[in-house]
């Protein structure tokens, strides 16, 4: 459910993220049940909507939602993937060459302030679980989002999938006490790292809201925001233009 953030963001994820513990991917698998999986196919399809020629998957992990985006966008979308984290990189590279799209693919060792792009390069942006990551009690919040608003084109879409909170009190109630006793303790089991899955269950149990989300996004000068939810909201797609 999470992907790796970047210098700023709080230090129990560095760790983990440069560590790269070899259950990783397992880990996310088992605490969202396999959902992630299909919510990031979402994602790409978002992403891939309007036909975009050139798209940045921010903050790509081990590249589940770049290859999502290769696969079905094929040889015609120009895909870029950036992380903080080099051997998460790494192991991005070697899934996009099992996955038979390695040569189409390019992924870079960056940062989310300063994005390594002229202004408008390119036609979307992708972002799946590191969204919460960059803005959640992150001062440089609107920096980020600044970064993506400029290296996006005009009418460019900036896709996200993140967690989210449910709009039913008790559904929310739930999802909070599957986190809590569930999501922490399983991630701290597999993985061996305790504060960085003790921060994902705190944060996604206190992240934003998804009006909260949309009046951040108009606040950074986007605009045609939608949110669409996913599994009775515990985590959805936003969708903003510049």
């Amino acid at each position: 459910m999470e992907s790796p953030g970047f210098s700023q963001t709080p230090q129990p994820l560095h760790g983990m993220f440069t560590a790269v513990p070899p259950r990783y991917d397992l880990v996310n698998r088992i605490i969202t049940l396999g959902l992630d999986k299909r919510w990031r196919r979402l994602a790409a399809r978002a992403c891939l909507e309007d036909k975009p020629r050139r798209v940045l998957d921010l903050g790509c992990g081990t590249g589940d939602l770049t290859i999502n985006i290769a696969l079905l966008g094929g040889a015609n979308v120009a895909l870029t993937g950036l992380d903080y984290s080099q051997p998460m990189l790494e192991l991005a590279r070697r899934k996009a060459n099992n996955a038979g799209i390695g040569e189409r693919v390019q992924f870079i060792h960056g940062e989310a302030t300063h994005l390594p792009f002229p202004d408008g390069h390119f036609d979307g942006v992708g972002i799946s679980f590191a969204f919460r990551n960059l803005t959640y009690k992150n001062p440089l919040g609107p920096a980020h989002l600044a970064e993506v608003k400029r290296v996006l084109k005009s009418g460019g879409r900036y896709v996200i999938v993140e967690s989210s909170q449910p709009a039913n009190l008790v559904i929310r109630t739930i999802f909070h006490f599957y986190l809590r006793v569930f999501v922490a303790p399983v991630g701290i089991l597999l993985s061996g790292n305790k504060s960085a899955y003790r921060y994902l269950a705190e944060s996604t149990a206190h992240f934003y809201s998804p009006q909260e989300v949309k009046d951040m996004l108009l606040a950074a000068g986007f605009r045609d925001i939608s949110y669409r939810p996913l599994f009775f909201g515990a985590a959805g797609i936003h969708v903003a233009t510049k």
